[in-house]
């Protein structure tokens, strides 16, 4: 059984944006990214300080915008507007989720395409339908596939079923598996809260990518022998045992659900690490565009 380590898989793609950035940097280029937070919420708090000190130690151009929770709607889309016309910004990512009176849509549709490296806006959702390279795709089903490239799990005729609908990974990894080319051409079944007998699905999956948000939710019953797991949750959960009183787990029971598998994702240190390591790379890839403009 492999153990598909994203912390190692994530480490080449981040070598592979230092020597873009180095080729960038010699033709007096620079990638930009912003990072725009809107209150205090604890692990919003944390994931933008990780993208920031990824961002510096890679040597790009970073802002963190750390905005009160007070701030109101008007107030987010004038900061977003200014980094729309920052030429400097190559990349805006307007972290996830905001304080509850702000129109997280609106906020998404007001980011400039060509800069939205989180591939949320409707311009980029669309190129990815349509297969358009140019597009930006969401930065954890992006890091998915290329955790199955790496991996040699080949996808081209094989039955993918994707656990979870969210456009933030369910929908965008679906068409990502649907996609002609290296890392696509799958059979893709999505599947979600309201599926009927859910097992009955994912047992004839040759891969299972697993997005439904609730710890320990894909059991042995939903796996069949020699099937390919991906487990995108991160869920905590009270463990009286750990010096935080907390642990992090999948949305996969690993311990049962490992032994039967080709190949698996740990939680953590699995599909974790690739999220940043793929906005590292969307943002160098928007300031390589942004040139073709």
């Amino acid at each position: 059984m492999q153990i598909i380590s994203g912390t190692a898989v994530a480490e080449k793609v981040i070598e592979e944006c230092r020597r873009e950035i180095a080729e960038l940097t010699a033709q007096g280029r620079k990638p930009g990214l912003a990072v725009v937070l809107v209150g205090d919420d604890p692990a919003s708090r944390a994931y933008v300080r990780s993208k920031d000190k990824k961002c510096r130690d890679l040597g790009l151009h970073s802002v963190k915008l750390e905005l009160p929770a007070t701030t109101t709607q008007e107030e987010l889309l004038a900061h977003v507007r200014v980094l729309n016309n920052d030429p400097e910004i190559h990349g805006i990512l307007v972290q996830s989720p905001p304080p509850k009176h702000i129109d997280e849509a609106a906020i998404v549709r007001a980011i400039d395409p060509a800069k939205d490296v989180d591939g949320f806006h409707p311009v980029n959702v669309a190129k990815l339908a349509l297969e358009d390279p140019t597009g930006f795709v969401p930065c954890t089903p992006l890091g998915c596939q290329r955790l199955l490239i790496d991996a040699g799990i080949e996808t081209s005729g094989a039955h993918a079923v994707v656990v979870g609908r969210s456009m933030i990974v369910g929908k965008p990894m679906a068409l990502l598996l649907m996609a002609k080319g290296k890392g696509g051409d799958a059979t893709v079944t999505v599947t979600h809260s309201r599926t009927r007998d859910l097992a009955a699905i994912t047992r004839t999956a040759d891969i299972i990518i697993a997005a439904i948000g609730r710890p320990h939710f894909i059991k042995a019953e939903h796996v069949k022998e020699g099937a390919v797991v991906i487990d995108v949750g991160i869920n905590r959960v009270d463990d009286p045992t750990s010096e935080k009183g907390y642990k992090l787990v999948g949305d996969v029971a690993y311990d049962e659900v490992a032994p039967k598998c080709r190949a698996i994702t740990p939680v953590p240190g699995g599909v974790g690490p690739m999220t940043i390591a793929m906005l590292m790379a969307n943002t160098i890839k928007a300031c390589k565009q942004s040139e073709q403009r």
